[in-house]
């Protein structure tokens, strides 16, 4: 996967296209809109359950200074098994570059599915930088760490054969889950996410999740920083643990969630697009503020 970040290099330097000579700003029935920064992760490019479409509309949406890759952006684990790459997702690289070459500071924190990136560290690709983990400071002076967050996860630590087998079963799951929305659609029924359902429900996933929470939040109050900003469990949520603002930007295979800071250093995740908030399995609720 080292030869992944070649495979941009026609894309690095190609002409400005149609998309690309409209200013890249939020147009929404109250004006304008811009963001500080964004912060997005597990887009897991390269698998059918990557959710291209939505994450394109809302790039397009939610224009901003920063933008922060958190991680498993292209998924490495699955690529290795079976190509997959529609042109859907390289629209999504071509995005990011285009960001880049406008002027948005866009930073990429590899995780676990593109931990090839890491060999990369300290190196920028298309105005891209590439860093082990990133300190991004609010505009009301709040640091916050800006980490991947598998390293707190025992599973790929100790037994990472335990972790492609679980991925395994995620992905035969969000399949699954693909086939039962089409059915739920011609019903007229929401979306509803089986994978999300079956966290809310088992102990053991509570578990896991609320133990990586405290870990996360921990280390980022040993580093001597206001809070943290991961991914990694797919679980959007904001909360506060033993003083440490924890940050937990979501994903795009399911939930459709972003962390975003506004102007005046506001944090805010987002659930795109925009909803009314759903039921307790729900991994967030729209507008959850900090």
């Amino acid at each position: 996967m080292r030869a992944a970040f070649d495979a941009l290099g026609p894309w690095l330097h190609e002409p400005l296209g149609p998309d690309e000579a409209e200013p890249d700003t939020l147009l929404s029935v109250g004006g304008a809109h811009r963001y500080r920064a964004v912060f997005i992760s597990d887009l897991h490019l390269g698998t059918p359950g990557c959710q291209a479409v939505a994450l394109l509309d809302f790039l397009k949406h939610h224009p901003s200074d920063h933008l922060y890759l958190v991680g498993d952006i292209v998924d490495g684990w699955q690529l290795r098994r079976k190509w997959f790459w529609p042109q859907t997702h390289n629209d999504v690289v071509q995005k990011l570059l285009r960001r880049a070459r406008k002027g948005c500071r866009v930073v990429f924190v590899p995780g676990n599915h593109d931990e090839f990136a890491r060999a990369f560290v300290g190196h920028s690709f298309g105005g891209i930088e590439v860093v082990a983990d990133a300190v991004h400071t609010t505009a009301d002076g709040r640091s916050l760490w800006v980490t991947h967050g598998d390293h707190f996860d025992g599973v790929i630590q100790c037994a990472k054969w335990l972790a492609y087998l679980g991925d395994n079963l995620y992905e035969f799951t969000l399949k699954l889950n693909r086939h039962l929305n089409t059915l739920r659609a011609r019903l007229g029924l929401p979306y509803w996410s089986l994978s999300a359902y079956l966290k809310g429900k088992v102990k053991k996933a509570l578990n896991y999740v609320t133990d990586f929470e405290v870990a996360v939040a921990t280390e980022a109050r040993r580093r001597g920083h206001d809070g943290v900003v991961c991914g990694h469990i797919h679980r959007a949520e904001m909360r506060e643990i033993g003083g440490t603002l924890y940050c937990n930007d979501g994903d795009w295979v399911e939930s459709h969630t972003a962390l975003v800071e506004h102007l005046d250093g506001r944090l805010e995740l987002l659930q795109w697009p925009a909803v009314p908030a759903r039921s307790t399995t729900s991994p967030v609720k729209a507008g959850v503020t900090a």
